[in-house]
């Protein structure tokens, strides 16, 4: 029973883009390694870009200075 967990920066991914996220990661798992797709679970959390550091510095605040 797979569990994948995706982090994403919370910056606008439509339904749709992780629809299309959640079934291709879900195919995969079926291609590569025979999972079933009906036990395998597949969790897209997003995160203020303030909660996401890189470097010591949130990503907030590298995109200010454009990095």
């Amino acid at each position: 029973m797979p569990y994948v967990n995706i982090k994403i920066t919370k910056e606008g991914a439509t339904a749709e883009q992780k629809a299309q996220i959640i079934k291709g990661v879900t195919q995969l798992l079926v291609d590569v390694l025979d999972k079933n797709p009906q036990t395998t679970f597949v969790v897209i959390d997003e995160v203020e870009t303030d909660n996401w550091g890189i470097g010591g510095e949130s990503v907030t605040m590298r995109r200010k200075r454009g990095q």
